[in-house]
């Protein structure tokens, strides 16, 4: 189904656009609503309404743009950053429903299934050349993301690029929830004591732990966002570009195994992570129906045009 992008006086906003503010507003609301939960709960409602108002402006900055290459680099710059973004703002907001953190059923389900905690079972096979081989791919993860919009907008255009954008975000925001109705602090921080292989390789395993000391945070666990975008990216790389699908393919299905062999996450997550992909993709067209059915309501106040044009 084609988005309909909406414009507001001078504005034009896409869907991806109509998420990240809802989202934003969500977290906002959820800090006020949890505040006696939620350390420094107001810090975290002035930055999001700080980030809103920048986004904001960085939608109008990328439609004023008229040459081709500046205009996606600011495009994907806002929309990159605003799902970063998203990922660290849910982390003070995990624990508002339950309390604590959920790690105790996921080792319990995990012991049952297969007999062994995987995470442990694995440094029997663990060698400096193939940790840095799933370290390779999980850290090429982040330039994936980019690149791909990059091949997708150039040669198939802005609305493809666009139906890329969000459902990458739905999968994203998706994953953020699912961090608060189900919070897992993780493997390092739960059973990090009974670990005694180290994670050896070389300049790829030294940046992924440079991501989990510099980056990441306790929690935001499962859905694992690395294997639920990295699917998106995947499918959306075989509907719009089929060589990319293909290069991509042996990264993808490695980084599923990289992100509970490097200690990110449980097989839990990976797998949830998977199927939280696959349900925002089927959610996607629902989503979207939504969105363009407001849009063509507000015609009469603003003007509506195809997503894509200027």
């Amino acid at each position: 189904m084609t988005e309909q992008a909406l414009r507001v006086s001078r504005l034009q906003l896409h869907a991806t656009d109509g998420l990240i503010f809802l989202a934003l507003a969500l977290f906002t609301l959820l800090a006020l609503v949890f505040h006696s939960s939620v350390e420094d709960w107001w810090i975290l409602a002035l930055k999001n309404i700080a980030v809103a108002v920048v986004y904001l402006g960085l939608v109008f900055l990328s439609q004023k743009v008229t040459r081709k290459f500046p205009r996606f680099l600011v495009r994907v710059a806002a929309v990159t950053l605003a799902f970063a973004y998203l990922f660290g703002a849910v982390d003070k907001l995990q624990l508002i429903l339950h309390g604590e953190w959920l790690d105790a059923y996921v080792l319990d389900a995990e012991q049952f299934v297969f007999g062994v905690q995987p995470t442990l079972w694995l440094q029997h096979i663990m060698s400096p050349a193939l940790t840095e081989w799933l370290m390779f791919s999980y850290v090429i993860y982040i330039p994936m993301y980019p690149i791909l919009s990059g091949i997708i907008y150039f040669l198939r255009g802005e609305a493809a690029m666009e139906d890329y954008f969000f459902t990458l975000g739905l999968t994203n925001v998706l994953c953020d929830i699912g961090f608060i109705l189900f919070p897992v602090a993780g493997p390092i921080p739960t059973i990090g004591h009974l670990y005694s292989v180290p994670l050896t390789g070389y300049v790829f395993t030294y940046l992924g732990e440079f991501m989990r000391s510099h980056v990441h945070y306790i929690g935001g666990t499962i859905p694992s966002p690395h294997a639920a975008a990295a699917t998106v990216m995947w499918l959306m790389a075989y509907r719009y570009h089929r060589p990319s699908f293909y290069v991509i393919t042996p990264i993808v299905l490695s980084l599923y195994v990289s992100t509970f062999y490097g200690r990110y996450h449980y097989v839990t997550d990976a797998i949830v992570g998977i199927a939280a992909a696959f349900f925002a993709l089927q959610l996607v067209p629902v989503v979207i129906k939504g969105w363009n059915h407001v849009a063509e309501s507000m015609r009469g106040k603003a003007s509506v045009a195809p997503a894509g044009s200027e």
